[in-house]
């Protein structure tokens, strides 16, 4: 790999846009009377309840200035630093047991531009606020996630995506960041300012710098008319490229132990807002009903049968929904859960998932909770994105923790990581997966040179911690 100077020698000798902070050429004084206040004893967990860690000090910081007395702190004490953002990633990413800074209060909006159609906002707002703010501006996002309670920071350090193969992931979106580096200073990186920077920082695994601010490149409002129908597992295979001809945002739900599909299409439409939900269908039975028989087979016999029979009750009709593009695009994930999820070339999907059938064929002691969720994008460039320079299909696997229950999964997991592999796969970053330095070398082609960036950026990794150390080291 050679040195890290001499890996940083093919890329630009230095940064552009660099600001100094007002505090002089030395942006961390030694006299510097620390005014931020970090609390003790606060117990972080994600979302799922699958990963934990009680920071020495937590913070809620309102400005730049704060947060630069923080770092200074951290490096006085010898101690690394994470930002949080939502807590929705299913692993231990965001996980810290020294300093912990929560963005929530660097939460404005700071320009709309109408014109470039563009937004910039502060890294702690949450998609779900710019959702409704760019829809008073007769703006939207052209795709989203299904999650919208996640920072604009935290949605693409990790490389969240949804679905549509004329759609890169949400990174694609951003045409600027602002960085707040380990020296104090901050960094702007743009497709023109900053280029190689900016190629990492749009998906930055919070190990660069501090993300303060990000520009979204927007489109205007729309409306989304979704269509979701059964089908068959063979039936999609052998039409998938019909499928994601006819649909902008097509993805397929897949039923392990069974043949059945549910087959989604969202499409812009004129239409006027129309909805096909219900309290007892959506809820009484599709979640407290589930969660309870969920919880009662965890530890009993197989509950195949309630991934068929859920099928019947709640997936096996045509049924349509007609909203602004943020309503239908992000939905109410209420299940804690354990996940996996993987992008493939997209040639390799129907190879990949009949593999996957087989194999749980093959074990019948293998449970497979229902959906396998199918989903598409766009290739792209960004150095750590699983789409770079190829268009890509995401599958997607659960494993529910009914009541905070954990039910048996390792089995399920290797089979579907040894299939990922096989066919070229490449992890999501914000989910649990078992891969190291070693593996993510040949899976990322760019790899080395974004650990070049990180290594310039942030020399002593004071961004790092233990998720981060089995990805770099």
């Amino acid at each position: 790999m050679g040195s890290p100077q001499s890996r940083w020698d093919h890329l630009q000798t230095g940064f552009h846009g660099i600001i100094p902070v007002p505090l002089g050429s030395n942006p961390f004084p030694p006299d510097l009377s620390f005014q931020v206040q970090g609390q003790a004893g606060v117990k972080f967990q994600n979302w799922a309840g699958t990963y934990g860690s009680s920071p020495e000090l937590f913070f809620r910081p309102r400005s730049v200035e704060e947060i630069q007395e923080i770092l200074e702190l951290a490096r006085q004490r010898g101690k690394r630093v994470k930002v949080v953002g939502g807590g929705h990633s299913p692993s231990d990413i965001a996980c810290s047991e020294d300093f912990m800074i929560h963005m929530g209060k660097i939460n404005r909006i700071l320009q709309v531009d109408k014109e470039k159609l563009q937004v910039k906002v502060e890294a702690g707002i949450l998609l779900s606020e710019l959702n409704l703010e760019l829809e008073k501006h007769g703006m939207a996002l052209a795709n989203l996630g299904a999650v919208s309670e996640v920072t604009a920071a935290g949605v693409i350090g990790t490389g969240t995506h949804n679905t549509g193969i004329g759609h890169g992931i949400l990174p694609t979106q951003v045409v600027a960041v602002s960085l707040l580096l380990a020296s104090g200073e901050i960094l702007e990186c743009s497709e023109s300012v900053n280029p190689e920077v900016f190629q990492a920082a749009r998906l930055h695994l919070g190990c660069l710098g501090i993300v303060m601010s990000v520009t979204f490149q927007c489109v205007p409002e729309f409306r989304l008319r979704e269509v979701a129908f059964p089908s068959t597992l063979s039936q999609v295979l052998d039409e998938l490229e019909e499928h994601l001809r006819k649909s902008q945002y097509f993805r397929f739900l897949w039923f392990p132990h069974s043949e059945n599909v549910r087959i989604i299409y969202q499409d812009p439409t004129s239409k006027p807002p129309c909805s096909s939900s219900s309290w007892f269908w959506d809820y009484a039975v599709g979640y407290y009903l589930l969660e309870f028989l969920l919880w009662i087979r965890a530890t009993g016999s197989s509950p195949i049968w309630i991934n068929r029979v859920f099928f019947r009750l709640l997936f096996n009709s045509r049924v349509e929904n007609v909203a602004q593009s943020h309503r239908i695009f992000s939905y109410e994930c209420r299940f804690r859960q354990h996940v996996q999820d993987w992008a493939i070339p997209i040639e390799k999907t129907k190879e990949a998932l009949l593999e996957l059938k087989a194999a749980l064929e093959r074990n019948p002691g293998i449970v497979a909770h229902f959906p396998v969720e199918i989903r598409f994008s766009q290739r792209d460039e960004i150095l750590l994105s699983p789409c770079f320079q190829q268009d890509s299909c995401y599958i997607n696997i659960i494993m529910y923790r009914p009541y905070g229950k954990d039910v048996p999964r390792l089995h399920y997991w290797i089979a579907y990581e040894e299939i990922m592999k096989k066919h070229g796969g490449r992890p999501h970053w914000a989910k649990a997966h078992s891969c190291t330095r070693k593996d993510l070398e040949k899976m990322y082609p760019a790899f080395p040179k974004f650990c070049a960036i990180r290594e310039k950026l942030d020399p002593t990794g004071i961004f790092l911690n233990a998720y981060l150390e089995k990805v770099f080291y």
